[in-house]
């Protein structure tokens, strides 16, 4: 590919093929992350339009044909809501809602570990190339210096070729490293703009379900009528 001299350092040519290896991981990464960065912020804006478009609670938790991390931070909720009414055990003590914070900021979490498969990566070769490059470069340079002094000649011809092949190692390395770097930084925000989201959507969650249980109260006792704890549907965040 950058018909390289025979007679170049295999140090370098291996330096090269890693930082080629690299490349094509960043690249395959970067595909794979914006896929399931589209796929992801579609499924959840799919699944809130239902959510919040359904009729009750009890609708809302019927929803079916959806996926994404909203709606599995849903079913969570109320899977946890019908075992803290159903279910003894250690894992359920507390009141409903300490049980619904807990299992919704679980899933949160497990959600945010999905999300963040791969950054790691970026963030590895986008810091290493460079000085797998550089080294590439002084070996380069070690190596043609000493096939200089066997040549007994120091002229453009001779030292042109060598140089040139230990310096591209460098070049490399930043080529591969600055796609890198930027992939990380674009999904990373990314992930933290979706974890705001499903942060508030839990709260809005919580806060919805608390006033289906106070307006249930309020209405058991005769005290006010529905349009004093009427449930709010709002969400906050617009995407994720």
């Amino acid at each position: 590919m950058f018909n390289l001299d025979p007679n170049a350092s295999p140090i370098v040519v291996g330096v090269l093929v890693s930082l080629i290896l690299a490349s094509v991981i960043t690249w395959t990464i970067v595909l794979l992350k914006t896929i399931q960065v589209w796929r992801m912020r579609r499924q959840n804006n799919k699944f809130r339009a239902a959510f919040w478009a359904a009729k009750d609670l009890q609708d809302a938790a019927n929803l079916e044909g959806f996926g994404g991390p909203v709606y599995r931070v849903a079913q969570v909720g109320f899977h946890a809501l019908n075992e803290a009414d159903s279910v003894a055990d250690l894992r359920h003590s507390g009141d409903r809602q300490e049980v619904l914070e807990r299992s919704l900021r679980q899933q949160i979490q497990k959600e945010r570990v999905t999300r963040e498969s791969g950054l790691v990566v970026l963030a590895s070769i986008g810091s290493t190339s460079p000085f797998i490059g550089l080294f590439g470069t002084v070996w380069g340079i070690m190596h043609a210096l000493t096939g200089i002094s066997k040549a007994g000649s120091a002229s453009l011809d001779v030292v042109a070729g060598p140089i040139g092949e230990a310096l591209l190692a460098t070049g490399v390395g930043i080529a591969v490293a600055v796609p890198a770097v930027l992939a990380y930084n674009f999904f990373l925000r990314r992930l933290k703009t979706s974890s705001n989201n499903l942060d508030d959507f839990a709260e809005d969650l919580i806060k919805v379900l608390r006033r289906v249980s106070y307006r249930k109260v309020v209405d058991a006792n005769g005290k006010a009528d529905a349009s004093s704890a009427g449930v709010v549907h709002t969400l906050k965040g617009a995407v994720a």
